[in-house]
C-alpha cells in the first residue's frame, strides 16, 4: 500500500500543488483512481487495464448457476 500511496503522491498530488480547495483534491483523486483502475495499461497483466483483467478472470473462473424452469 505504501507503494501505491507514494505513486499517487508523485503522479498527482505533488505536481499539481498548491491545491485551492479540498474539493479539488477529491475530484482529482476520483479521476486518478478511475484512470488507475480502468484505463491504465498494466505491463504485468497483458497490457490491459486492471479492471478488465479482473473481469476476464471472473468470466473464466466462475461457473454459471443452474436455474430451474418451473
Amino acid at each position: 500500500m505504501e507503494s501505491a500511496i507514494g505513486l499517487f503522491n508523485t503522479e498527482l498530488i505533488k505536481p499539481q500543488r498548491p491545491w485551492k480547495t479540498l474539493s479539488d483534491v477529491e475530484l482529482a483523486t476520483a479521476e486518478y483512481v478511475d484512470w488507475y483502475s480502468h484505463r491504465r495499461l498494466h505491463g504485468e497483466i497483458e497490457h490491459i487495464p486492471p479492471a478488465e483483467y479482473e473481469n476476464n478472470h471472473y468470466l473464466t473462473t466462475t461457473k454459471p448457476q443452474v436455474t430451474s424452469n418451473n
